[in-house]
């Protein structure tokens, strides 16, 4: 089942695609409809929504939790050992934006991309075990961790590179997991300008979806419609010798093929 967040001519409404259509489902969008607890497959879609184009499909996330450092390329990349633990950082909702957005930033700023795979919590989860959170996962989507590196490095905290407002694309919709399955393994795939910059692959995530529900859920409750960000693949600019970071109008995509593809123009400003 593919769900999204989608415009139309009468606003927005959460919605379930049809073939090549868009049918309502009953709420504004999908932070709503996954607040109601209810599954959405436990929904009756409703009328067909003409021009409807999928925007930001979780635009109000209670929390955003991301993990750093989950593929081993990219840990090895840094220069890092495989950790024991995940290393977690969070954003608000106010750092997530849609998949065809600009992404609109001061200039003289070193950005950098991070393709990433988005869980999609669908359950109230505390102290939860492997089983259970894998059973509380309502589907998955993409998101692109953009990633200030300059302020991002001035401490050793990662927070201020991370959290700038309407820097995280994410979309275009949320796929159940009766049809996508990270552990089988899905690539996650970045573009810059139509290069290849990033290839992963799932399968070699250190901490898989289940694993970080459950840890996150032991010290904060995670509900319905929040959003855990698993990592990047190697492949990121900051690695790169000399480092590379984005310009004015590149245009970066983002692609989980089964989900979908963000493509964000940046735009640099004042």
């Amino acid at each position: 089942m593919h769900l999204a967040t989608v415009a139309h001519a009468a606003g927005t409404s959460a919605a379930v695609r049809d073939g090549e259509t868009w049918r309502a489902l009953p709420a504004t969008d999908l932070s709503a409809l996954l607040a109601t607890g209810a599954p959405a497959a436990g929904h009756v879609a409703g009328e067909v929504l003409d021009g409807a184009v999928p925007v930001l499909p979780l635009p109000a996330p209670r929390k955003v939790v991301c993990c750093g450092l989950n593929y081993a390329d990219h840990i090895r990349e840094t220069g890092r050992d495989l950790p024991a633990h995940p290393t977690l950082f969070t954003k608000y909702a106010d750092t997530l934006t849609g998949p065809a957005a600009d992404l609109v930033l001061p200039k003289g700023l070193d950005v950098d991309w991070e393709a990433e795979l988005a869980v999609v919590v669908g359950a109230t989860l505390r102290r939860a075990d492997r089983r259970t959170a894998l059973a509380g996962i309502a589907g998955y989507t993409v998101a692109n961790d953009v990633s200030v590196r300059d302020w991002q490095y001035r401490t050793l905290q990662w927070y201020q590179g991370k959290a700038w407002d309407a820097s995280t694309p994410v979309g275009p919709v949320l796929v159940t997991p009766d049809e996508l399955d990270p552990a089988a393994g899905v690539d996650v795939i970045c573009r810059v300008n139509g290069e290849q910059v990033q290839r992963g692959n799932t399968r070699t995530l250190v901490f898989d979806p289940a694993d970080l529900l459950a840890y996150i859920s032991t010290f904060t409750v995670l509900r319905p419609g929040d959003l855990v960000l698993t990592g990047t693949p190697g492949g990121i600019g900051a690695a790169q010798q000399p480092p590379r970071f984005l310009a004015d109008g590149d245009v970066l995509e983002t692609e989980i093929p089964g989900i979908g593809t963000l493509r964000n123009t940046v735009r640099f400003t004042g």
